[in-house]
């Protein structure tokens, strides 16, 4: 009888240290996805993306297109997916993905989503008569009222189908690479051409200047901030330098590509 009262209480003894170890292992898996989950939240904008040391981001004014940019929100699931809900082939250029919708059609492509950037900011801002673009041939196409949100994405959808990197190369003005600016876009015009935009700028003490490029691409995907193949993975900025190509994942602009709204 001894015997057994003793067995019983040595398993029941066992059992609750497995218990309790199963529990502590269980709360440090809870912890560590916590942990995971916090790390993500922290790039829950543009401006929420870490500098390499020693950078700062210049201070923009509140109603600037800069300051817009830095806060437009970024999506916890990294994935980037096509107009159609697949996934995209290539799912190594993007170091984070925009939480702006690329919409059901095949439409919102490289030029598209930096006037759909531009487009925003001005729609956000209320400068609806600034809501402009061209296309090709030189034909105007102009946000008219009634200004609302239904009006707009339908006038999107009108400006994605008519306008490019071709009309969208014409429209902007070319500026140096030294000048860079967020807003700007590295345009390549030609059919189909390529093109990127600059979302965020930052500098160190001694003048250097890195920045981010965002991209949509062919077919129609999420709007994502790429990584720079020449940097490791966990840093997606960009250092301008007097090298004449910029090469991206995807796509190699030269330096005189750049141009300004």
């Amino acid at each position: 009888m001894y015997l057994k009262t003793v067995t019983a209480f040595l398993l029941c003894l066992i059992t609750g240290l497995l218990l309790c170890k199963g529990y502590q292992f269980r709360d440090k898996r809870m912890s560590d996805n916590r942990l995971v989950v916090s790390e993500r939240e922290q790039y829950n904008t543009i401006f929420a993306i870490p500098l390499p040391a020693g950078y700062k981001r210049k201070e923009n004014p509140i109603n600037s297109f800069a300051y817009w940019l830095q806060q437009v929100k970024i999506k916890k699931d990294v994935t980037v997916y096509l107009f159609n809900g697949a996934k995209k082939n290539n799912q190594d250029a993007q170091f984070a993905v925009l939480d702006i919708s690329v919409g059901e059609k095949n439409l919102q492509q490289c030029a598209d989503a930096a006037m759909r950037l531009r487009a925003e900011y001005l729609f956000s801002q209320k400068q609806f008569d600034r809501i402009s673009f061209t296309d090709n041939d030189g034909g105007i196409y102009v946000f008219k009222p009634p200004y609302n949100r239904p009006r707009f994405d339908k006038y999107l959808q009108t400006v994605f189908g008519m306008c490019g990197t071709a009309s969208l190369s014409k429209q902007m003005k070319a500026v140096t690479i030294k000048n860079i600016q967020p807003g700007d876009v590295l345009v390549r015009g030609g059919f189909p051409g390529h093109a990127v935009m600059v979302m965020d700028i930052a500098q160190n003490n001694a003048g250097e200047k890195i920045y981010l490029l965002a991209q949509s691409y062919m077919p129609a995907q999420d709007i994502h901030i790429l990584k720079n193949p020449l940097n490791n993975a966990s840093d997606p900025w960009y250092r301008l330098s007097d090298a004449f190509v910029i090469k991206t994942p995807e796509y190699s602009f030269t330096k005189n590509e750049l141009k300004r709204w």
